[in-house]
């Protein structure tokens, strides 16, 4: 039996350099930030979801007393997101990625039709742009 699930609320990254993150993702991207706690995340509104940027460092301390209680967590190495866009915006984006000196790692066409875009961000993370209906949205 699935879980009536409703669709994706927050996605996580892992980053060493939250400094980094900051201006990459509002600066550069221009996502709204939420709020930074220190060393530990910097969260960021992305359309009607949330990213969650962390440094997993501080991530896998379990809570102080006190605190929410987050389990422990984190992760090493590049993860993955993919930020939904229109096809209209693509080249826009492509276009400030460039010129603020983000390598485009690909950008093709899916079997499908949908276009999608992949660059890195600070920490090596692979993100993509990409049409919803990459995934028949």
């Amino acid at each position: 039996m699935a879980l009536p699930l409703e669709a994706v609320l927050e996605t996580a990254l892992y980053v060493d350099d939250l400094d980094a993150a900051e201006r990459f993702y509002g600066g550069l991207l221009g996502f709204e930030k939420i709020l930074r706690e220190g060393d530990r995340h910097v969260f960021y509104r992305c359309g009607p979801g949330v990213l969650l940027i962390f440094n997993p460092a501080e991530t896998v301390k379990s809570p102080p007393e006190g605190a929410l209680p987050v389990p422990p967590h984190g992760a090493r190495g590049p993860g993955h997101v993919c930020f939904r866009v229109s096809r209209e915006t693509m080249e826009p984006i492509r276009t400030s990625l460039v010129a603020a000196g983000v390598a485009i790692e690909s950008d093709f066409n899916w079997p499908n039709g949908a276009r999608s875009i992949y660059f890195r961000d600070p920490a090596g993370n692979s993100l993509e742009c990409a049409e919803a209906r990459l995934w028949g949205l």
